[in-house]
Parts: structure tokens; sequence; C-alpha cells
């Protein structure tokens, strides 16, 4: 059993159990489960979790804040290839190399469960329904990568700034929090970084979706005030994730 922790909230109360690992599992397969996460300490802003090329260990639950994960050239320029949220599982792209391919940056205070991978592979075995879930977090992380690779090859700047916005309403939304205002926590040089985009292009679309009255921006602070027209800017996207 894992040691006591003063960060100690288990997976059995958890509010973003049912993004997580837990959500198929049964009562004992849970406390199971629970007996081998480690809590750590918060991490603050800029704070490093795991760096690209160190030796994979554990696979980490978000737990509260959010990350940014992101690879380097051999010049140091940063590319972003993920943002993450509370339910999020981080290291799947450690697996193959058994060491991590990516930094992943805490973008404001942040909490994570650590889960020993040898441990949790032992006992994906003993449990099947927690090897499946485990699986589909990794299907869902490869359809990830081919909606942004999608993203970025096919669609206009306009539709790749729409597509992110309700892709994080909706994010917002599954987790429990209001899908029509939220604040971001990367920067808009990091979104236009992701988006690849510069960050004066992501400041004028910003200011056109004001003006056409589709949000409302203030500061980091999003309010969607039109998802009809925002789904509007998505009809010819099979990757539509518009809420209502």
């Amino acid at each position: 059993m894992s040691n006591p922790s003063p960060y100690a909230i288990h997976c059995q109360n958890c509010s973003f159990s049912h993004l997580c690992l837990p959500v198929a599992l049964s009562k004992n397969e849970v406390e199971s489960l629970d007996d081998i996460v480690e809590r750590k300490k918060p991490l603050q802003k800029n704070d490093t979790l795991v760096s690209s090329g160190e030796p994979f260990h554990s696979l980490y639950a978000v737990r509260s804040g959010s990350f940014k994960s992101f690879v380097c050239d051999k010049s140091g320029e940063e590319q972003i290839v993920g943002f993450h949220f509370p339910g999020d599982i981080i290291g799947f792209d450690a697996l193959r190399e058994n060491q991590h391919q990516s930094y992943t940056q805490a973008l404001e205070t942040a909490m994570v469960c650590e889960l020993p991978y040898d441990t949790l592979d032992k006992m994906s075995i003993q449990f099947p329904k927690l090897r499946h879930q485990i699986m589909s977090f990794m299907s869902a992380e490869i359809k990830q990568d081919h909606d942004l690779m999608m993203l970025l090859n096919k669609r206009t700047a306009e539709e790749r700034l729409a597509y992110f916005l309700a892709h994080l309403s909706k994010r917002f939304e599954e987790r429990g929090f209001s899908h029509r205002q939220f604040n971001l926590t990367m920067t808009r040089n990091e979104i236009g970084n992701y988006l690849g985009l510069t960050v004066e292009t992501i400041s004028r679309l910003l200011t056109r979706f004001q003006k056409e009255g589709l949000i409302q921006v203030e500061g980091k602070l999003i309010t969607i005030l039109d998802f009809q027209a925002m789904d509007n800017k998505l009809q010819s996207m099979d990757i539509r994730v518009m809420c209502v």
C-alpha cells in the first residue's frame, strides 16, 4: 500500500474519477488501484513534471490544474503537442522507448497522481477492465494526434482557433466546469504555437470573433456568446466538437 500523503484524495472520492482510470472498475478494483497511487506535492507554474529522455517509470493522472507537453528541436525551439487537464493521463508516449519523448510543464499550480507503470501493468492483467481502460486512453491520444494533424494541414487559421475554443469548451464541460465561460491557462503565444499560427494571428482572430459576437474576451477569460455561430465555422470539419 502506498504511504499516506498529506495531499491524498482517494480515487473513490475524486471529482474526476469518471474521466480517469477508475471509471469502469468495481469498488474493490478501485480500492486496489488506489493502493498503488502515489500522490505528489503540488507543482507550481513552469515546474517540469517530466523531461524528454528521462527514464520511464510512471504514468501521471492530472488531479488539478493544467499542463502543456512539448518537444524541442536541436536549436531548442519548442513545439507544443498537447494540453492536459484534470482526468487526463500523461506519459503514454514513453512506452515504446521506455523513456519520455516530450517535456511536460505546469501552466499553473497543479497536482498529479503518480501511477507506477510496472505495478499498474501487472494489476491490469488481474483486472481486464483496467487494461481496457488503459487501451482506451491510448486510443484517445492517437485520435487526438490524428485530429491535430488534420487541423494543421487542412484547415484555415479561423477554423483552427474555432476548433480549439470549441474543444476546450467541451473538455471543461466534461469536468463539471462551465463550458460557456473559462480561463485560458495557456498564453496566446502557446495557443499559436500549438495551432501553427503566430501570436499576432491569434490576437487578430480573437478580436474578430469578439466583433462578430461569437465570444467575449476579458484578458484570459473567454465567454462563448453564440454556440451556433461558432458551430457554423466548423460545419465543413469532420472533427466537430461543439457543446450546446
